[in-house]
């Protein structure tokens, strides 16, 4: 029976041919014919170098580990054996995305056949985490007040500094991609579950989307169940980085839930700032500082940090997920992926490499870290 609370993960990776370091091209087939067949939790994206593998929810993080280990080793022994690798990043250092084919079929056909060339740009890969809500408690207004913190989530996921194979300047770029989506970004502030359900009845019964999973926000209660899907963060490399923002979220429904005043009154000016701080995080990563609607200043990502885990620590007791929430404090000690990746990047180039090569070097990294195949952890 599950519990209130449990939480689930859902990973998008990329599937890259393992010799040319790039998205793989039509060479799938079989690799995903011997997938499902061990693993039927793994599915296909929209688009043909992307996977998507999810776990059953759960209450303790530690079986999500598990889970989450075991998918990733194997799927990616399975991947080394067809001349492939599997990649935890929220963009690809190399993918053109021009050169990217759809997966051939019928109804994904249908959204990109209304999405057009903004659905065929979507090469991106994102770290999905639904923490199912308590019966009695509105998953609506548990989504309007944890606004405020999605701009943390994203930026401890930072992984998607490159695109199109150029550095953008952006510790996160997938969210930049993912916004030109429609029903994207940050959803409005809804009054309340009627409210909610008003909005998706009508835009069903008018035929724009067929389908209440295709409203894309960054945080969003589950189609499928009494969850609370987070969508802000990117595709994690490492999976300490997974584990440490479910934690943290799941801590923080869990507050949120038990303290119904807290930013029960956001305005159009507390999502627009909240809509800021997640700009930040994309250009700053953990690097940067977040605007405080109450003291009027900018905070380091680092405090932000230490006040939401000071905030969450009794949930964290509750839920027996302290080990993973302190995980997001090592996050900040030797960086995200995004830090990582331009690191190597920027060594490789002073060796006198160019930055295709660089760029291959930053992949062989993101492959071998998301299996738990490197040898040393950085």
């Amino acid at each position: 029976m599950r519990a209130e609370f449990d939480v689930c993960l859902e990973e998008e990776v990329f599937i890259n041919d393992a010799g040319k370091r790039d998205a793989a091209r039509a060479r799938t087939r079989d690799f995903l014919a011997a997938c499902r067949a061990e693993y039927p939790q793994v599915r296909t994206e929209l688009m043909e170098p992307q996977l998507v593998w999810a776990i059953e929810p759960v209450s303790d993080l530690g079986e999500a580990r598990h889970a989450l280990a075991a998918l990733r080793s194997g799927l990616g022994a399975l991947a080394a054996a067809r001349g492939l690798a599997l990649m935890a990043s929220g963009t690809h250092p190399l993918a053109q995305w021009s050169r990217v084919r759809p997966r051939e079929q019928a109804a994904r056909g249908r959204v990109l056949r209304d999405l057009q060339m903004v659905g065929s740009r979507n090469v991106v890969c994102g770290l999905r985490v639904g923490v199912e809500v308590p019966p009695g408690v509105s998953r609506v207004d548990l989504m309007n007040r944890m606004q405020p913190y999605l701009a943390l989530l994203l930026a401890l996921s930072t992984s998607s500094p490159f695109w199109q194979a150029q550095r953008t300047g952006l510790l996160g770029y997938r969210l930049a991609a993912a916004r030109e989506l429609p029903r994207s970004f940050l959803p409005p502030l809804f009054r309340d579950e009627a409210d909610y359900a008003r909005y998706l009845d009508t835009v069903m019964g008018a035929g724009a989307i067929d389908d209440p999973r295709h409203v894309w926000w960054v945080i969003c209660p589950s189609p499928t169940g009494p969850g609370l899907d987070l969508r802000v963060a990117d595709s994690c490399t490492r999976l300490d980085d997974a584990l440490a923002i479910a934690a943290l979220y799941r801590c923080l429904v869990r507050r949120l839930a038990r303290e119904p005043e807290r930013h029960r009154d956001l305005t159009g000016a507390s999502q627009a700032i909240a809509a800021e701080n997640c700009w930040r995080a994309q250009r700053y990563g953990i690097h940067g500082s977040f605007v405080c609607e109450t003291t009027r200043a900018a905070h380091p990502v680092a405090t932000v940090l230490a006040d939401t885990l000071a905030l969450v620590a009794e949930d964290a007791r509750a839920l027996g997920c302290e080990a993973e929430l302190d995980l997001a404090r090592w996050i900040v000690a030797r960086g995200t992926s995004a830090d990582r990746q331009l690191a190597l990047f920027t060594e490789a180039q002073g060796r006198g490499l160019p930055p295709r090569e660089a760029l291959a070097e930053v992949v062989d990294w993101l492959s071998a870290e998301t299996v738990g195949a490197n040898p040393t952890r950085h």
